[in-house]
């Protein structure tokens, strides 16, 4: 039987489609690029470089006295700290040093090893080496509070103390794991964070922050320190779903050492915290770490260090 007329004509749907989502993709990993290279134009490092192990680290230090050195958690930069007011703080009687984590800031993340907990803490371990930074106090938020406690059980006589706030300490299910899971896995991460990541992460990034700061407003200073379009950009973007990854991993490790730590190690956490039950995790660590001292800080959601910066 002869094909009718009309299916001699049928346009190859399917080609063409893949064909314009390609060319789609490809204009919006352009875009997202060029976003991602005028916000660093835009927003300069604040800070001094250090080369640590083929790792180009960015840090702000200020102030004299007993070292504290401050890891801020996920989605941030260290420019967290200074709209918190803990770096003025401190630096009227410490010298304090705020790092970007490797993936953050201006701070490189090399695809040549899995950046864990573990190899943040080595990174920082040979960092304060080259600084000169002698048993630091370590004050580590949300998951910076995982790199502080790997550089507590693996470097123990660099450390000082330990401050933990709004930490994850305990394997639990996540759902934030889950969705940015996909992210983190090689290839496929590479093409979502160039695409359709960036562009969720503008539709969500002030709902994400409402969440953090909850049942607190969401203070000015915290935007007007931290670009939008630095938070957004393709690899800080691979960073945190990594980190996300691997925060349960570390989690589950770390619960069989906590026994190990001998140096004082206080514990804070916002009561509403939304992002990390504090009953989960802080409480129970107390509990595990019989030495420890805990502040569950009422009315006070997880960017706790905001709220009760003293």
């Amino acid at each position: 039987m002869n094909a009718s007329p009309f299916q001699s004509r049928r346009l190859p749907i399917l080609p063409i489609a893949l064909s314009a989502v390609t060319a789609l993709a490809a204009g919006t990993a352009l875009w997202v690029g060029r976003q991602a290279r005028k916000a660093e134009h835009a927003h300069p490092p604040i800070g001094k470089f250090i080369d640590v192990d083929g790792v180009r680290l960015h840090y702000v230090e200020r102030g004299e006295g007993a070292p504290v050195v401050l890891l801020h958690g996920n989605t941030v930069l260290l420019q967290d700290f200074i709209a918190s007011g803990l770096i003025d703080d401190l630096a009227q009687r410490h010298r304090v040093i705020a790092f970007d984590r490797p993936g953050f800031g201006f701070s490189e993340r090399p695809r040549d090893r899995l950046w864990t907990a573990e190899a943040q803490a080595a990174l920082f371990s040979r960092a304060f080496t080259q600084l000169g930074i002698e048993a630091p106090v370590v004050l580590g938020h949300s998951w910076g509070t995982l790199v502080a406690l790997a550089l507590a059980l693996d470097f123990p006589d660099q450390v000082r103390g330990l401050l933990l706030a709004s930490g994850y300490f305990f394997p639990t299910a996540r759902l934030d794991v889950a969705l940015t899971a996909p992210v983190a896995v090689p290839v496929l991460g590479d093409v979502l964070r160039y695409t359709v990541s960036p562009i969720f992460g503008r539709l969500s990034l002030k709902g994400v922050a409402k969440a953090m700061f909850a049942p607190c407003e969401v203070p000015q200073q915290f935007f007007d320190m931290m670009s939008r379009e630095m938070m957004l950009r393709p690899g800080q973007i691979g960073a945190n779903a990594e980190d996300a990854a691997f925060m349960i991993p570390a989690a589950q490790e770390f619960d069989g050492r906590y026994h190990e730590l001998r140096m004082p190690v206080t514990i804070v956490a916002g009561a509403e915290d939304k992002i990390v039950d504090p009953e989960a995790h802080s409480v129970r660590l107390h509990e595990a770490v019989v030495h420890s001292k805990l502040l569950v800080v009422p009315n006070t959601g997880h960017m706790v260090h905001y709220a009760v910066p003293d």
